[in-house]
């Protein structure tokens, strides 16, 4: 005889009746929304601010240590620009990952009101959060630190306190991409500084004593190549992750493909805004995706 399976609990519901929203109550908050998103987390902000530290020593060092006592005021005028502006463009995606919403689902939308103004048809599946009290649309997934269910939600990232997201992959790949671009550009001036040190003499070649200059080019060194790899790694992951269409949380608990495939192309374009153009190389540039229905449900 066979014994019948047991029913498993799950947060996906097939009718609406079922989805329980007498327990789900509007925040307050919900007609106001904040005027900026920003996550009260202790260590995704001790992150950020270390985060900032580190690309100011490594401006200081570079600027103080090896482009300003040098004698070839071309080689430090080009340089020093280059570094700056690499610098500036990655502090700005930064804050753009950091302040922008990810993608966050209304929070405590399970109402009756709600679910009966989506016209569900018989057979259609909803899912709902049990955790933040929404109706999840399809890809989107329940950040614990963030405490709100993400679309698209790839990772919640410390070093930007924030999860990464629908709405902010764009800023984190730049983020990561200009990261690694200052790191392998300190690394080279590094490089030509020591061989400069090592021909002329030390007290000549940097306004600090020599010491002093040795210990400050090793730190900087040890952090670029370490930033270096961290990020080249992350930049190389988001973008198979933006080609291939699939999210860090989907590769990693193996979801089946339940959306519509596109090219590699089509993916880009849908991350960081169509068409192509210089704007995709921009923080500062917010990203045309369209108006895409947030609310997309599997039958």
């Amino acid at each position: 005889m066979m014994i019948p399976p047991v029913p498993r609990v799950r947060d996906i519901e097939r009718k609406p009746e079922y989805l329980r929203p007498e327990q789900c109550v509007p925040p307050a908050s919900r007609a106001a929304p904040a005027a900026m998103w920003f996550i009260r987390d202790g260590c995704g902000i001790a992150c950020a601010v270390v985060t900032w530290m580190l690309v100011f020593y490594a401006d200081f060092v570079v600027l103080l240590v090896m482009l300003v006592p040098s004698r070839d005021y071309v080689y430090s005028t080009i340089n020093g620009t280059l570094f700056n502006t690499l610098a500036f463009l990655a502090l700005a995606s930064h804050c753009r990952a950091m302040l922008t919403d990810p993608g966050a689902v209304p929070k405590g939308n399970a109402t009756k009101e709600f679910i009966e103004s989506l016209q569900l048809k018989p057979g259609q599946v909803v899912y709902k959060c049990p955790k933040c009290c929404s109706i999840k649309p399809d890809r989107a997934h329940h950040c614990s630190v963030c405490k709100r269910c993400i679309r698209k939600m790839d990772h919640h990232c410390p070093w930007v306190n924030n999860c990464v997201g629908e709405n902010n992959q764009k800023y984190f790949v730049l983020f990561t991409m200009y990261i690694a671009l200052i790191s392998l550009h300190a690394l080279i001036m590094v490089g030509f500084h020591f061989l400069y040190c090592f021909e002329e003499d030390w007290t000549k070649c940097s306004s600090f004593s020599p010491p002093t200059t040795v210990i400050l080019l090793i730190l900087l060194c040890f952090e670029a190549l370490l930033f270096l790899i961290f990020t080249s790694v992350m930049f190389g992951t988001q973008v198979h992750s933006i080609c291939t269409d699939e999210t860090g949380i989907e590769q990693l608990k193996k979801e089946e493909r339940r959306w519509a495939k596109k090219t590699k192309w089509m993916n880009m374009k849908a991350v960081f805004g169509h068409p192509f153009s210089i704007a995709w190389l921009s923080p500062f540039a917010t990203p045309d995706q369209g108006k895409a229905d947030p609310y997309q449900y599997v039958v």
